[in-house]
């Protein structure tokens, strides 16, 4: 048997854990702990003690607890969005590529047909190739770190149907694709706003 190197059991640590948050299976308030993750995965404490401590620094746990955010961390985390998305929005109504902006409307004609994970991924894609326009390495990188958090706001906005999330899509591709970068920003501001809107409903009940 091949013996596990200490960076395969991190990485198996904190993909697990990862999941289980992503997944559901660890509710928001669940406390971790590490000798029982550990024994569930038959590795050291020392890679979960790693893994959980990425985790949070990406959002998901805050002192050993899958995170519950409140409002005011709901809207600090959005705001950073808004001001980030939004900017890219207006770059790429200038930037984006040709192959790019074939890539965005694939994005929502999937989101319109799809599954629930066809509708995840496509989602996911519409805003990264957005973020990526800006080619700003600093811009994609913070958003990249947020990328785990963004997915449970963006899982409550897709599994709960968030009335008109791909019209809204449409209209801000319409906007890049138009090269108007006023219309383009202010669209994924509203947009964004309404996503930190219900799920703000969603957390309060």
């Amino acid at each position: 048997m091949t013996k596990k190197t200490p960076k395969h059991a991190y990485i198996k640590s904190y993909e697990y854990i990862r999941d289980k948050i992503l997944n559901g299976e660890l509710p928001r308030g669940t406390k971790l702990t590490e000798e029982r993750i550990a024994e569930e995965l038959g590795v050291s404490r020392t890679p979960v003690r790693e893994a959980i401590r990425k985790l949070e620094q990406e959002g998901l746990i805050l002192q050993k607890k899958v995170v519950n955010p409140t409002d005011s961390d709901l809207r600090n985390i959005f705001q950073v969005r808004i001001l980030l998305e939004g900017y890219a929005a207006r770059y790429s109504a200038t930037y984006m590529s040709e192959e790019s902006l074939e890539e965005l409307w694939k994005c929502i004609v999937t989101a319109r047909t799809g599954t629930t994970e066809e509708i995840m991924e496509a989602n996911e894609k519409f805003h990264n190739i957005i973020v990526q326009t800006s080619n700003n390495p600093f811009m994609i990188d913070i958003i990249d770190r947020m990328q785990s958090i963004i997915y449970l706001f963006r899982k409550t906005v897709v599994y709960y149907k968030r009335p008109f999330l791909i019209d809204e899509h449409e209209q801000i591709y319409k906007a890049i694709y138009h090269h108007d970068g006023d219309e383009a920003e202010r669209l994924m501001k509203e947009h964004l706003q309404k996503d930190l809107d219900f799920c703000l409903h969603y957390f309060q009940q």
